[in-house]
C-alpha cells in the first residue's frame, strides 16, 4: 500500500469547504488527493448520520500522478452530529483515510480497514449568541468567601451546627465529622450580596462586564448546591430585595448577573425532600402524599433513593416531573421567571450532563420569551459537541439549547502547554479541533476558564504543585515556596494574556487577580485577600482586561494560529473591512500574539505576515520590523508579545 499517498485536511478551506460547523441544509464541498500513477477505481465519501449515505467523488484533476476528487453533500435539515471518512479503491485492494487516532480533526491518516471517522457538526441556522455575552469579561464568584457587606461584619448565623470564622484570613474547614464520617462543609466567613454591591467599583474597575455568582440559594451548606428553597435567598447572603438591589446596581455600571441553576438535584435537608424536618412543609421524605413525592425515586421508601454520585444529602430529581417542570419553567411564578423579574441575565447549568435534553430546550425556551438576550450556560468538562451521557450523544450546541459551556477543555490545554505537557503543534491540534466541532456563535461564546470552584487554583498548578496525589492535610498547608511563586506569577500573566486574548468570554475566577493559592475544594475556596492583594498581579489582570475591552479583533475579530512548534505558539486576532466574523460592523484591528513557555530555551521564529512596515508590542512599546512579508524575532524563555500593526 506504500505506493499510494492520500491526503484530506478537515480544517483546511481547499478540502472542507466552508470550515468547521454547518448550518442545516448547506452544501459542503470535500476534495481529496490521490499520488499513484494508476488512478483509483472509486473514490467514495462514507457519511453516517443515522444511517450510511457513500457518495462517490469525481476526479477533477490530475498533475503529475497527483488526483484530485471532489464530492458534494448536503447536510440535512435537522440539528445532527454526522461521521464521515474515505474509502479508496485500488487494483490492490481497498484503502481508507480517516482520522487520526485521538479524534482531533486535520490532517489524517491512511488505514488499511475503517478508520476513526472526521466529525461534523450541523446546526440550527437560526441559532445566534448575544452579542453582549460575546463581547464581555467573565468574574465568578463563591459568595461566603467573596466580602461581608453587614455593618462591623456581622454574620448571620442560621444554624447551630455552624462554624464561623472569626477571622477572614483563616484556612476553610476541611476536616471530617468521624462520628458520621462525611465532611459537612458547614464553615463560613460571612460574604454575602450586600458585600458584593459595596465591591461593585473595584470590579467595574477589573474590568469585569458579567458577574457569575455560585448558587445563592437557601441551602445547608457553604457551597449552597444542595438547595433547601429555590425561591428563597439563603440568609447569610441576604434577601430577595438584596438580589434587587444587586441587580439594579449592576445594571447602572452597565454590568450583568448570572445565576448557578442547580435543577439536576436537591438537598434533602430542603422543602421539597425535608429528611431534617427543618421546614414546615411535607416533604418527600415524609409522606408518599407530599406534592413533591414524584420529583424524587425511591427505592426503598423512605431511606434508599437515587442520589447525586451516592451522596444521601443530594436526592436527584426527576427533571420531567411535570410539576418539577412547572415550578422550575413553565409556571407563572416559576423559578426561572421569578428571577428573571428579579433583573438577572442568564443561568449557568450546574452538571448540564444530568439533565435531559428536553428540560433543557424547556428552560431555553422560558429564558428567550423572558428576553432573548439572556444566555444560558452549561458546565460540561468535554468537547460539549461530542459528549456522551447516560450512553446517549448530547446536542447540547445545535441551536436549541445552550448558548454556551465552560471551556474546561480550553482550561486543559491551557495548562498542559504551558507546564510543557505537550507542544505547540498539540496545543494547536487540540485548539483547531474545537474551532472546527463547535458553531461559530458558540466559540466566541464559550466561557474561557484558567479556575473554578472545582479546580485547584491557577498560581498553584502553574507553580509546578503535584496534582491529585497529596491527601487533604497536605493540600490544607501546601504553600509554593518564593522561587516556585515567582515562576507561576510569570506563567499566569502570559496565560491571563492568552485567556483575553483568544475567541471567547474570559472568566477570572475571584482572587485569582490577586494571587490566591490553594489546592482542591475548599483549599481554592479560601477568602479574597482583602488589603493583602499580590499588587503586581492585580495591575496585571487591570492592563490586559482593558487591552482587550479597547480592541475589537480581541473580541470578535478573526482567529488564525501563525506559528506552533516547540514551546512557541502564535496567532492572529483580525478585523478588516469595518466587519468582523459575524458580519457586524466593527473596529478595523489586528493583533499577533506570541508566547514561548519554555524555562531556558530562546527561539528564533519566522512568521509571514502583511500589514504595514512595522508592528508595535503594546505591552512595551518595543518595535518590530516586518521585512519582505515576514517577522524574524527572538523569543527568550518565558515571553510573551502582543504586536498591533504601528499607525
Amino acid at each position: 500500500m506504500k505506493q499510494w499517498e492520500v491526503f484530506f485536511n478537515s480544517q483546511d478551506a481547499f478540502y472542507k469547504r466552508p470550515f468547521g460547523a454547518v448550518i442545516c441544509g448547506e452544501e459542503i464541498t470535500f476534495r481529496l488527493h490521490v499520488k499513484c500513477s494508476l488512478k483509483p477505481i472509486n473514490v467514495i465519501l462514507r457519511i453516517w448520520i443515522h444511517d450510511e449515505k457513500q457518495i462517490n467523488m469525481k476526479l477533477v484533476e490530475t498533475v503529475d500522478g497527483i488526483h484530485l476528487y471532489e464530492g458534494k453533500f448536503v447536510a440535512p435539515v435537522f440539528q445532527s452530529i454526522i461521521w464521515y471518512y474515505f474509502i479508496i479503491g485500488t487494483e490492490t485492494g481497498i484503502i481508507y483515510y480517516g482520522n487520526q487516532e485521538d479524534f482531533l480533526g486535520g490532517r489524517g491518516k491512511v488505514y488499511t480497514h475503517p478508520p476513526r471517522a472526521y466529525q461534523l457538526t450541523v446546526f440550527d441556522k437560526n441559532f445566534k449568541t448575544p452579542s453582549w455575552f460575546k463581547d464581555a469579561i467573565m468574574y465568578q464568584i463563591f459568595v461566603d468567601r467573596f466580602f461581608n457587606g453587614n455593618e462591623n461584619g456581622s454574620i448571620h448565623k442560621k444554624n447551630d451546627e455552624y462554624i464561623i470564622h472569626n477571622d477572614w484570613n483563616e484556612r476553610p474547614y476541611y476536616e471530617i465529622d468521624y462520628e458520621d464520617g462525611i465532611y459537612l462543609v458547614n464553615d463560613f466567613f460571612g460574604g454575602n450580596l450586600k458585600g458584593i454591591i459595596k465591591k461593585l467599583n473595584y470590579l467595574k474597575k477589573l474590568g469585569i462586564d458579567i458577574i457569575y455568582l455560585n448558587p445563592i440559594f437557601e441551602a445547608y451548606s457553604n457551597h449552597k448546591y444542595d438547595t433547601g428553597d429555590y425561591k428563597k435567598i439563603d440568609p447569610m447572603f441576604g434577601d430577595k430585595k438584596d438580589l434587587e438591589e444587586l441587580c439594579e446596581q449592576v445594571e447602572k455600571l452597565g454590568m450583568h448577573i448570572i445565576l448557578d441553576g442547580v435543577f439536576s438535584h436537591t438537598g434533602s435537608d430542603s422543602v421539597y425532600f425535608n429528611k431534617k424536618g427543618t421546614y414546615p412543609s411535607v416533604g418527600a421524605y415524609q409522606s408518599l402524599n407530599s406534592p413533591y413525592y414524584k420529583w424524587y425515586t425511591f427505592l426503598n421508601y423512605p431511606n434508599e433513593y437515587t442520589c447525586w454520585w451516592g451522596f444521601d444529602t443530594l436526592p436527584n430529581i426527576n427533571e420531567m416531573e411535570a410539576s418539577f417542570v412547572d415550578f422550575i419553567i413553565e409556571g407563572e411564578n416559576s423559578v426561572i421567571k421569578h428571577y428573571s423579574d428579579a433583573g438577572i441575565s442568564g443561568w449557568r447549568l450546574d452538571v448540564a450532563d444530568e439533565l435531559p435534553e428536553e428540560f433543557i430546550k424547556k428552560l431555553r425556551a422560558c429564558i428567550k420569551e423572558k428576553n432573548e438576550e439572556h444566555v444560558l450556560i452549561g458546565e460540561v468538562w468535554e468537547d460539549a459537541t461530542r459528549k456522551h451521557a447516560y450512553g446517549k450523544l448530547r446536542h447540547y450546541l445545535l441551536g436549541d439549547e445552550l448558548d454556551s459551556v465552560m471551556n474546561y477543555p480550553l482550561r486543559r490545554c491551557f495548562i498542559d502547554f504551558f507546564l510543557k505537557k505537550i507542544d505547540g503543534e498539540t496545543f494547536n491540534r487540540i485548539i483547531m479541533s474545537l474551532y472546527e466541532n463547535y458553531p461559530l456563535e458558540a466559540f466566541y461564546a464559550l466561557m474561557n476558564i484558567i479556575g473554578t470552584h472545582d479546580t485547584e487554583r491557577i498560581i498553584t498548578l502553574l507553580s509546578g504543585a503535584p496534582e491529585g496525589v497529596l491527601n487533604r492535610r497536605q493540600q490544607a498547608v501546601y504553600k509554593c515556596s518564593r522561587e516556585e511563586r515567582e515562576l507561576a506569577k510569570k506563567r499566569l500573566k502570559m496565560i491571563s494574556l492568552m485567556q483575553m486574548t483568544f475567541p471567547g468570554v474570559p472568566c477570572i475566577y475571584y482572587g485569582d487577580e490577586a494571587g490566591l493559592e490553594g489546592m482542591k475544594d475548599p483549599f481554592n475556596r479560601r477568602t479574597y485577600p482583602w488589603g493583602k492583594e499580590d499588587q503586581e498581579l492585580l495591575d496585571w489582570y487591570k492592563k490586559i482586561t482593558g487591552i482587550r475591552k479597547n480592541i475589537d479583533a480581541l473580541k470578535t475579530g478573526s482567529y488564525e494560529p501563525l506559528y506552533y512548534k516547540d514551546t512557541i505558539y502564535a496567532y492572529e486576532r483580525c478585523i478588516t473591512n469595518g466587519k468582523d466574523v459575524f458580519n457586524q460592523k466593527r473596529n478595523n484591528g489586528r493583533v499577533i500574539a506570541i508566547f514561548n513557555v519554555s524555562m531556558d530555551v530562546t527561539h528564533t521564529i519566522e512568521i509571514k505576515t502583511g500589514g504595514k512596515n512595522k508592528l508595535i508590542n503594546i505591552l512595551d512599546g518595543e518595535e518590530i520590523e516586518i521585512i519582505t512579508g515576514k517577522i524574524i524575532m527572538k523569543m527568550v524563555p518565558l515571553s510573551y508579545k502582543l504586536l498591533i500593526d504601528k499607525e
